[in-house]
């Protein structure tokens, strides 16, 4: 079934939307897949400052996701890959959204439209890194067209992930 996709829109991260993110990603349903727990305040404040950084260096960040009504639901976007490991020099999308907001649609519009702004800003190819658990993600990589291309264990959290890869 093709449902139309709620309207989103993404937007370079403010200072206030650390907090937010905070805020959201206090739930532990939302970070099941990423240490089960919120990070302290000040490591989001250094992630949104981060995210302004490369919008202005690269024109793509992971950008503050609002709903219709303007509300900060969570995040979506691209960046390069932060780890010492894995995809080293390439662009990662990713995406968290608000427990409430599950299974809307959100993830996948906003997916989408980052696509088109890091293909605009020159960027060929994405690599997605999901959890191999994470089956809510997995169907966004596939509703996307992406292609599994490696399995790995993190080395930080011990669990066997999956990189996803898209051509632009």
């Amino acid at each position: 079934m093709n449902r139309a996709l709620p309207a989103v829109r993404l937007r370079v991260p403010t200072d206030e939307d650390a907090f937010a993110w905070h805020r959201i990603f206090a739930d532990p349903d939302v970070m099941e897949f990423h240490g089960g727990r919120a990070w302290e305040l000040s490591a989001y404040e250094e992630l949104t400052a981060r995210q302004r950084r490369h919008d202005a260096e690269l024109g793509f960040c992971l950008w503050t996701l609002l709903d219709e009504s303007g509300e900060v639901i969570g995040f979506t976007g691209a960046q390069p890959w932060p780890g010492e490991w894995g995809p080293k020099g390439e662009t990662e999308i990713g995406w968290r959204l608000a427990r409430p907001q599950w299974g809307k649609g959100y993830v996948t519009a906003a997916a989408r439209m980052t696509l088109d702004r890091v293909r605009a800003a020159g960027v060929d190819a994405v690599v997605a890194m999901v959890n191999a658990g994470n089956t809510r993600s997995i169907a966004v990589t596939q509703r996307l067209g992406m292609r599994l291309a490696e399995t790995f264990v993190s080395p930080e959290s011990h669990r066997q992930g999956h990189c996803y890869r898209l051509d632009l």
